[in-house]
């Protein structure tokens, strides 16, 4: 015979409510904190404006910047053509499927990022787009000026 005991026994029971609630500060810290995240090695340039521009970031991308005076910057350090040419065909070397961004400055001449594009396609690389400034960039630009 099974007698029941005088002391009465706990069941054990485990809250979810603030596990979820935790999980979900988490996960829109993360969103919050990725839209803030632009790791575009590159130098400031006036980019033209355009009505489409969308920001793009992916880790594997190459920036090129070009100057108003005609230098031409890979990530932060000014090089020449040749110079651009040889890292490029390197990186494309590892990687077949490598996207090359180009922006210049709005005084830049035709001439140099046509220059620029031209020894980007001679060393391979098929995806190339060019950077433009989009809504929020010309309000910055504008907000900055006054």
């Amino acid at each position: 015979m099974k007698l029941p005991s005088p002391v009465r026994r706990k069941h054990t029971r485990i809250e979810i409510i603030p596990l979820i609630d935790i999980m979900f500060f988490l996960l829109a810290s993360f969103m919050m904190v990725s839209l803030q995240l632009d790791r575009s090695q590159n130098i400031k340039v006036n980019l033209p404006d355009a009505g489409m521009a969308q920001h793009d970031f992916r880790p594997g991308m190459v920036n090129i910047a070009v100057d108003k005076s005609g230098g031409v910057w890979l990530e932060k350090k000014q090089v020449s053509l040749p110079e651009l040419s040889t890292v490029l065909s390197n990186r494309f070397r590892l990687d077949t499927n490598l996207p090359v961004y180009i922006s210049g400055d709005r005084d830049t001449l035709h001439g140099t990022m046509a220059d620029v594009l031209e020894t980007v396609r001679r060393t391979g690389v098929q995806k190339v787009a060019f950077t433009v400034g989009g809504k929020e960039d010309q309000a910055a630009n504008q907000g900055g000026a006054k």
